[in-house]
């Protein structure tokens, strides 16, 4: 067995916004990876979840198909991904953060050391089609696993893998990236607080991450977004700013049109050879009105065509999960009508 630094490793690929150091690898937001291409009859991975109230899950795919999740521990650990496979056939392999970033958490994160194998590692194929995901907490997959009923805010009922975003991802063979964030919204969190929206915070690699030492490992900076193109951005926010307008006072919808224009122009500015599609519905789309409002604005003063909105399917009493929050059934049910319009658009 040999053993290998992440930061001295050749052809390792990182999926999802981060740094560029490699000593360690520090992951954070949800669906974010490290992907291998193996022969090996065992591989290990040296990992570590440091949290404070928020501990970290992975799941771990090989071949394509998921074949377990699991907790990290807050300690350095090693990780046994596969043992006694046959050496001369390659195994793909990826280690995915399930959960999402934590912005009340300053020491949430997934911290990835080092590679154990009697092997080599091989370069990962490049996939043809990119996709970014960009919302809420549907896109986090908060509830899309566990038991109806279960209702405490806690990270074994976030499961990227049970998402839609994942879904989509798999089923078009994309690479892809998701930027999102329980509880918050376009231009108002769920609970009337302005300042816990994505907009701001788009353009940076993650700087909704809490704590100065994110600040320090630079994850408040500027994304690179020259280094990795969407071909397409799909938007689901939204849905917590109408509970804020349910539940608490908020009325300024005007607010709501102008900002989803706005954040338009932010996404074509950074992304534009990218198709937007703005997609709503899991839980209901109320504030649908008046995003297509701001769409149709934003559109008629650019002339640009290559935005639409899509509606998802509902979650109802069949495929809700836990928290009250859609579960891997509707996630299903809409990665499948994301998946059609996306293959519509490409044909």
């Amino acid at each position: 067995m040999k053993e290998l630094k992440i930061s001295e490793a050749a052809n390792i690929k990182v999926n999802g916004r981060t740094t560029d150091s490699r000593d360690p690898l520090t992951l954070l937001w949800t669906g974010s990876s490290l992907e291998l291409n193996v022969k090996c009859t065992e591989l290990w991975v040296e990992m570590a979840g440091p949290f404070t109230s928020h501990e970290n899950w992975i799941a771990i795919e090989i071949n394509g198909e998921v074949i377990s999740r699991r907790m990290i521990s807050a300690e350095k650990e090693w990780v046994c991904i596969f043992r006694s496979k046959m050496p001369e056939k390659p195994t793909r392999v990826r280690i995915i953060k399930e959960v999402q970033a934590m912005s009340g958490d300053p020491q949430h994160r997934l911290d990835i050391y080092g590679l154990r194998l009697d092997g080599e590692l091989l370069p990962v194929p490049e996939k043809d089609l990119k996709i970014e995901f960009i919302g809420d907490s549907i896109n986090s997959g908060e509830g899309a696993i566990g038991a109806k009923g279960e209702v405490e805010w806690i990270s074994m009922f976030f499961s990227h893998i049970n998402s839609y975003p994942y879904m989509t991802a798999k089923a078009l063979d994309a690479d892809y990236r998701v930027i999102s964030q329980s509880g918050w919204g376009l231009y108002v969190a769920w609970d009337g607080n302005k300042d816990c929206v994505i907009p701001p915070h788009y353009e940076n690699i993650c700087s909704l991450a809490p704590g100065e030492s994110f600040k320090t490992k630079g994850f408040s900076g500027k994304n690179d977004f020259s280094s990795w193109q969407p071909d397409f951005i799909c938007v689901n926010l939204g849905t917590n700013d109408n509970e804020a307008i349910k539940n608490a006072g908020f009325t300024d919808t005007d607010k709501l049109r102008e900002t989803a224009k706005s954040f338009l122009k932010t996404l074509r500015r950074n992304n534009p050879g990218a198709y937007i599609i703005w997609c709503m519905g899991l839980l209901g789309e109320d504030t649908a009105v008046y995003i297509k409002a701001g769409m149709e604005e934003y559109k008629k003063e650019s002339g640009d065509q290559r935005v639409e909105y899509l509606s998802l399917p509902e979650a109802d009493e069949e495929t809700i999960g836990a928290r009250f929050h859609p579960g891997s059934k509707a996630h299903a049910k809409a990665a499948g009508v994301l998946t059609a319009r996306i293959k519509e658009l490409k044909a």
